[in-house]
This record gives C-alpha cells, structure tokens and sequence, in this order.
C-alpha cells in the first residue's frame, strides 16, 4: 500500500487550546505523526498539485485568512498563537472585517484550534497528502492511505475547528469527482461527526456522506450529526449520521458500519473516501467508545469487501502511545 506524509505537516505546533473550561495542552501533537510513521514503516512524500484544489471545496478568502492571521495577530501586539473569543452565533454579516480578532470569529467555531506561524503550511500539505494518495488510487491502487495532520474533518467551507483548518477528506473528495468519478462516497468513522465535510456536501447529490460517530447529544461537535440530518435540494438523502452512545464497543460499531457500507452501495458509489479517526480506541483521551487495536483490522476487512478502490486520511486519535499500533492495524485490515 502506497503511504503519504510530507514533513512540514509537523510544523504546525500549538501550545495551548481552551477545553472543559480552562487552557490546557494542546492534544493533536507532532508526534502523533511521527509514532504512526514508525509503526507503519514511513510514507513517500506528496508532489505539490497547487492551491486549486483546495480552493474547489474552500472559499478563497477562508485560505488567505489561514494564510495572514498570524501576521496579523502579532501586528496587532499579540503574543502567542491566534485564538478566537468572540464568535457571530446569530449569523455572519458580510462585512469587509479586518481586526484579526472579528476574523479569528468569523472563521471558527470553537477556540480549540489556534492558528500558529506554521498552520498554513502544515494544512497546505496535509491536503496535497490527501489529494496524493486519492491520485494513487486513480491511478489504479487498490487503496493508499495519507498521513493527513492536522487533520480535517471539522473545517468547512470558511471555518476550522476541532483541531481542523483545511478539510482533506472533501479536497480527495472533489478531486476524485474532478477526475471523473460519478459518485464518490465518504465514510467516516473517527470518534466526533465531521461536521464540515458534511456541510460542504450537504446540498449536493454527487458526493455522499456517511458517519459513524459519538451521539451530538453527549459528545462535541454537539450541533451537527444527529440523525434527522439528511441533506438539503439536491443533496437530500445524500447524508446519512449514525449516533451511537458512550461505551460502544465493536459489535454495535461494525453494525453500524455495515448499515454505512450497504447505503454507499446504494448510492452507487464508485470510489471512497475513508476518514477514519483512531479515537474510537477503548482508551483514548478525549473519547468514550470501547474498539480494540485488533478492531480496526476488522472494520477494515469490511469496507476492502465492497471492492471500492479506497483513499484512507487520517482524522483524529489522541492517545499517542497507541495510535501507530491502531493505524496499522486498520491498514493490515486492507491487506488480507
């Protein structure tokens, strides 16, 4: 299986990130990338395919804010990372807004995602990671994998988020349909919905997105991927959420799973996107459910069953001890 990484994904290195009430330090670390790589035997490096096809799924102006807030941040005497603290809940005028502070809220929803001197650059290539390993599969790889950091699957069209600046699983998404494939499908099975891939694709019939996730009712993102949400116009039916409770443990996931597998068959899906967040491990930090490191072979088997070639982009898992030993067991998943 062809494997993908780019160095400068570990640049981005935030200090601090306000969780449960007071600013601790922040969990989606560097060496999350590095104890994947050592357990999976290191990864080549992605060719750069240019800004396009992140701006196919992003608002430009979100992308030269990622760009410019920290210079901005420090223009305006701040030390430090760049966090939001003032966020426009009733709705975002659009307004020609310049002070870094007005723009941290009008591009976030949460302040555990600062954006620091190396963000940019670090999402850039997490997304030429993700559009690397979609290209392989294009190419004709049965699956390749993308060591995506920081990971995506909360950022939307003109917001990061938990932890997420620059979506990598709708920039493989896009690429795919921009390569000609129909319908693509993306499945995503970390422990939180990802509530931007799901925004980004919402009204749309051509892309289809299914998740298996932590009940909103309990569990962040909180606002979005409860099941009632099923798309909107063009994109209705074409979202598929599926909540299960704290302490889930394979049996009720893999179930849960295979209702996801049987939807993307019925869409007709011809090629997959997997965002798969190792935080659904039975001891994960942040997290609640009960999978086992010998699970994610398991629920890997599943999916290589449908025969859909198969872009896997590393989303969220937080116990760094454990995380290479769980990655590589889901892509062994795919070798059997």
């Amino acid at each position: 299986m062809r494997r993908f990484y780019a160095p400068r994904q570990a640049l981005h290195a935030p200090a601090l990130e306000l969780h449960n009430g007071a600013f601790t330090a922040y969990a989606e670390v560097p060496q999350r990338a590095a104890m994947i790589l050592a357990a999976i035997g290191g990864a080549e490096p992605p060719p750069d395919r240019g800004r396009a096809p992140i701006a196919a799924v992003h608002d430009a102006r979100y992308l030269d804010f990622l760009r410019d807030a920290p210079a901005l941040w420090r223009a305006a005497g701040r030390p430090g990372d760049a966090i939001p603290y003032a966020f426009p809940i009733v709705g975002r005028r659009p307004l020609a807004l310049s002070r870094i502070d007005a723009l941290l809220g009008a591009h976030a929803f949460d302040a555990t995602t600062p954006i620091t001197d190396h963000t940019w650059d670090a999402a850039y290539w997490s997304a030429q990671t993700a559009l690397a390993a979609t290209h392989a599969v294009l190419d004709g790889a049965r699956v390749a994998f993308a060591l995506c950091r920081p990971p995506g699957h909360h950022a939307g069209r003109d917001y990061c988020g938990g932890y997420c600046h620059v979506n990598v699983a709708a920039v493989a998404a896009q690429a795919a349909r921009a390569a000609g494939r129909a319908r693509v499908a993306v499945l995503d099975i970390d422990y939180h919905h990802g509530n931007g891939t799901q925004d980004i694709f919402y009204a749309r019939g051509d892309v289809f997105y299914a998740s298996v996730h932590a009940d909103p009712a309990s569990d962040y993102p909180f606002y979005w991927g409860h099941a009632d949400e099923r798309g909107t116009g063009e994109g209705e039916g074409a979202t598929l959420n599926l909540p299960l409770p704290r302490g889930t443990a394979l049996a009720a996931f893999r179930a849960a799973q295979a209702r996801a597998l049987d939807a993307i068959a019925a869409f007709g899906a011809d090629f997959l996107v997997l965002s798969f967040g190792a935080d659904t491990w039975e001891r994960d930090t942040i997290s609640h459910f009960r999978l086992t490191t010998a699970d994610y072979a398991v629920l890997a088997g599943d999916i290589a069953a449908t025969g859909l070639p198969c872009a896997i982009v590393m989303e969220g898992g937080y116990a760094v001890d454990a995380l290479g030993a769980n990655v590589a067991s889901l892509l062994s998943g795919f070798a059997t």
